[in-house]
């Protein structure tokens, strides 16, 4: 049934090579931005769960 369905649609054959360019597209993107990142504002995000954690910690203990 689905198979006579996607056969009716013209151009079906498009979309797999429209998703393929949109996330190869995205894919490049996401490696520039990696590899031109400053190296500084990495090093704060990996830090900023054990931040937050202790920032956490030190109010709940103030307030006890």
């Amino acid at each position: 049934m689905y198979k006579n369905v996607l056969q009716s649609i013209e151009n079906i054959a498009i979309w797999p090579v429209i998703s393929f360019v949109i996330f190869f597209i995205f894919f490049l993107c996401l490696l520039l931005w990696v590899f031109t990142t400053d190296k500084k504002l990495i090093e704060k995000m990996k830090a900023l769960p054990m931040e937050d954690a202790s920032v956490e910690n030190q109010t709940t203990t103030a307030k006890k």
